[in-house]
């Protein structure tokens, strides 16, 4: 038996808080294994990721930075995008290295990587593949050069090329056949702030493809590999990271779940996701690692509007629950996410617990179970949540956390009170990245205990309280870090000291 807990991290993509049963009584589906998890363990009421989009957010949780610390300031990485992951930088993965874990990632990767490049590569606007890929040539800055001694999987989302399948640090194979765009992408006009809300849910853009390569099988692939790892892995500590490609675009549930959730195919891939909580479990009853496992369930961000709301609304089903917006935005629906874990010898079972947290939290986590001391230049805004797995009811560990959206815009959540620095949802929800009525204050303001929806601006009867918060994020981005320590740098350009409200503070 191992002393120290093995990790499996499974994190969705694109996948709502509403989308668990146990978290939404009004659910249009059941998920009975991410039910179980909820009665077995903790699920937490009150988890964010720190973006409304995926690239930044698996930064962050990888890190225990906040996103908009690194070079990227807004949106995401297309499929050739460089390492966003510094390279000297401590990752989570890291750490479970130097405790002697074996690790591995497998799935959808979406942090950069350095593919060989030759004289005509250039990168493309709109996540579009990009020409001058040498597919032969090693791949630099890898996820094994990132704490994981194992990764399979894909550099960006299931919908943006290339579609072939890496194994450490290369190419598993050349792509032998390119595909044309499938559906229509959510880009409309000029620019990257054009949204159009009524995208397809099979959706993928045109790109290179892998002889190997079948869209429809690549989450099952994954889940196969993830098992395996588990059975390989049993006789040391280890530390598995799934991040999943469902129910992300494209949405394609295989032939055993289609029509299973009674809804539409969204809610179909679901419960696809459900099935693998279902099958890991499965194999650490078999291996005997049940007991000894912490297994966490997560996403990236909120669901994409690509789900199609208005069609789950006829059967009853709102994968944002009763938050506002969808991926993209600053409102609660864009970052707000399921987050449950279990843990049997150590933490209650059945329990729920309203405290704010992060998926950046994650590490100073597992840093607390293994007493480790993060250095001052690693994890700067991880919170321990250790003492509320073990006692939800504990006081939170963190006071105040800072969410962004697709276009970069910052806000921040203390108490009851949320201030958001943007006029509109940042993202694809009215009123959209562009969308300007003058009538608009230039922030927001939110009482959340009252209003969780976010439906009442009250800025202007609260100038006091938004002032504040105000000056406490401006000092939290220039300090460097969020928990106690020696202040540090931010990476990249300093995109805030542009914007008026950092003005009066800096």
């Amino acid at each position: 038996m191992n002393k120290r807990p093995n990790v499996v991290f499974i994190l969705a993509d694109d996948m709502g808080y509403g989308d668990v049963s146990a978290l939404n009584k009004n659910a249009g589906f059941v998920t009975p294994n991410l039910d179980q998890m909820c009665e077995e363990g903790v699920a937490f009421t009150d988890a964010h990721a720190t973006s409304a989009v995926c690239s930044p957010s698996r930064y962050g949780l990888l890190t225990g930075r906040y996103n908009w610390r690194s070079r990227l300031k807004r949106g995401v990485l297309g499929g050739c995008d460089r390492a966003l992951i510094e390279e000297d930088r401590m990752t989570i993965g890291h750490m479970f290295q130097q405790q002697g874990y074996a690790t591995a990632a497998i799935g959808k990767w979406h942090v950069g990587m350095d593919f060989k490049t030759g004289d005509d590569f250039n990168l493309k606007a709109h996540y579009a593949m990009c020409d001058g890929v040498d597919y032969a040539g090693i791949i630099e800055n890898s996820p094994v050069t990132r704490g994981f001694d194992y990764f399979f999987g894909i550099a960006a989302s299931l919908d943006t090329a290339p579609y072939l399948f890496i194994e450490n640090d290369h190419f598993t194979g050349m792509p032998d056949h390119e595909t044309g765009e499938v559906g229509e992408s959510f880009w409309v006009g000029e620019g990257e702030d054009r949204f159009d809300p009524r995208h397809d849910k099979i959706f993928w853009r045109s790109g290179p493809v892998g002889a190997d390569f079948e869209h429809e099988d690549v989450m099952p692939m994954f889940t196969e590999k993830v098992l395996n790892k588990i059975e390989e892995f049993r006789d040391r500590p280890f530390f598995i990271y799934y991040p999943m490609t469902a129910p992300h675009t494209p949405i394609l549930p295989t032939p055993e779940f289609l029509g299973k959730s009674g809804t539409n195919e969204y809610g179909d891939f679901v419960l696809m996701c459900d099935d693998v909580v279902g099958q890991v479990n499965a194999k650490l009853k078999e291996l005997g690692l049940y007991d000894d496992t912490i297994v966490i369930y997560s996403s990236d961000n909120g669901c994409s509007s690509c789900a199609d709301y208005e069609e789950l609304a006829a059967f009853g089903h709102n994968p944002s629950y009763i938050f506002r917006g969808n991926k993209h935005d600053i409102y609660e629906g864009g970052h707000r996410i399921p987050f449950m874990v279990r843990w049997p010898r150590v933490i209650p079972q059945g329990r729920r617990c309203d405290k704010v947290v992060s998926l950046a939290d994650v590490f100073a986590t597992m840093a607390d179970i293994f007493n480790f001391d993060l250095p001052d230049s690693a994890a700067e805004d991880s919170f321990s949540m250790l003492p509320l797995w073990k006692n939800p009811a504990a006081k939170a560990t963190r006071t105040e956390l800072i969410h962004q959206s697709f276009d970069g815009s910052l806000s921040i959540r203390k108490g009851k009170y949320k201030l958001e620095m943007c006029p509109g949802s940042g993202g694809e929800s009215f009123p959209p990245v562009g969308y300007r009525n003058p009538d608009m204050p230039d922030y927001q303001l939110y009482d959340l205990d009252k209003d969780i929806s976010e439906k009442e601006n009250i800025i202007e009867d609260h100038g006091d309280v938004a002032e504040a918060l105000k000056r406490e994020l401006s000092y939290l981005i220039h300090n460097g870090r969020s928990t106690k320590g020696e202040p540090q740098e931010n990476t990249g350009d300093k995109f805030w000291s542009a914007v008026n409200w950092t003005k009066e503070y800096l």
